[in-house]
């Protein structure tokens, strides 16, 4: 058959219905899909809330939007700093392969990014706070970005876009805060010695009072949660994917620029009303880099080929209950004050960490960069 031929014997007529009825046809298909919205937190454990354990750190939101939803246990990151884990959950692809290995690294030049693929499925991407890491949150692609950091600033900036943005496409929204990332400023309002410190914290006066601090940062993370959830509610409506987790673990021993669970298992929740069953937890062993070819997959787009990162959707949608049998993790150094590579293998029971240079000092900005309020507890 000559497809020209047959094309050009259609009428004009015949050509316009056709062409009106998919433009219907893709109108209905972008109404089905849900609003996403990506909330993520800087600096921040798995362990470090009531939702995973720690009755001392109430986080009512975070419980909420389990029981809305699905809690995952063994959720990971690529990298235990900064710029590394957050482009290898922006690229699906780990350090090494995307070129940010050492923090305040970017991806090397050409790299794609997998917002252009949720851009692709028919998305706005909007993003608020610390979503990329510095200079590289414009590399990304984003349709809007704004970098104001304080909750304060971010709350009313996006009220304010979501209230103005025009269209009907559907959106997909990130939001990062910089809680519990030092240094830890907001008021406690939990008292030192009512905290309870892990088995490798040394309990120190000092300690106790920027833990508390640590905590309450955690704590007003948690409220903007509910109140992230509340906007999106009022202006996205209840056809809202809703995801949050951390880009590694916290500045404390064993936590941040180490590869113990503590610094790299992160908190993962997921809630989309209808889809994802209400109050179910999944042991599933998951990665950073699998989020956006998750989110790319619900959202009918398909991701790059050849990415390190895959999609879990199955898991949220209860056809699947195991992901990942292994989770490779990768620091590299961040400056001078932090020269300790390290390569680390887990399995559901065990860890293996490869010390690359067992050399070197293990020592990092906790220990060195003893300010007020970040690692001045090293003093005691």
């Amino acid at each position: 058959m000559n497809l020209g031929r047959n094309l050009a014997g259609l009428s004009s007529a015949t050509i316009l219905v056709s062409m009106c009825l998919g433009s219907v046809v893709s109108t209905a298909y972008a109404a089905d899909l849900p609003n996403i919205v990506f909330y993520i937190s800087d600096d921040h454990s798995q362990f470090d809330s009531s939702l995973y354990g720690d009755a001392t750190i109430p986080t009512p939101n975070f419980e909420k939007l389990a029981a809305d939803g699905m809690m995952f246990t063994h959720a990971f990151v690529a990298s235990p700093s900064c710029a590394p884990s957050r482009s290898a959950m922006l690229t699906g692809l780990m350090p090494l392969r995307n070129g940010a290995q050492a923090n305040h690294t970017y991806p090397k030049e050409g790299t794609p990014y997998l917002v252009a693929n949720l851009q692709q499925a028919g998305y706005e991407v909007a993003a608020f706070g610390k979503v990329a890491h510095g200079k590289d949150s414009r590399n990304v692609g984003f349709d809007h970005l704004s970098l104001k950091k304080p909750i304060e600033q971010m709350r009313l900036e996006i009220q304010r876009y979501l209230k103005s943005r025009k269209g009907n496409k559907p959106l997909c929204l990130f939001v990062g805060t910089t809680n519990p990332h030092v240094p830890w400023t907001s008021t406690p309002t939990i008292n030192p010695k009512d905290v309870a410190l892990p088995p490798h914290v040394l309990d120190t006066p000092s300690t106790r009072e920027h833990r508390a601090a640590y905590y309450q940062e955690i704590i007003d993370l948690d409220q903007f949660l509910g109140e992230l959830r509340q906007i999106a509610a009022n202006q996205l409506g209840k056809n809202t994917l809703f995801l949050h987790t951390s880009d590694h673990g916290s500045q404390w021993p064993f936590g941040k620029w180490n590869l113990y669970d503590y610094g790299t298992r992160v908190p993962l929740i997921v809630s989309w009303p209808g889809k994802i069953e209400a109050g179910t937890t999944s042991d599933a062993m998951v990665s950073a880099i699998d989020l956006l070819p998750t989110l790319i997959e619900i959202a009918g787009g398909k991701a790059l080929e050849n990415l390190d990162g895959r999609s879990f959707a199955s898991i949220l949608l209860g056809n699947s209950d195991s992901h990942r049998d292994v989770i490779f993790t990768t620091h590299t150094g961040d400056g001078k004050k932090n020269i300790y590579p390290i390569r680390s293998i887990r399995t559901r029971e065990w860890k293996l960490i490869h010390n690359l240079h067992p050399e070197f000092a293990h020592t990092n900005h906790s220990d060195l960069d003893r300010k007020p309020m970040a690692g001045a507890y090293w003093n005691e």
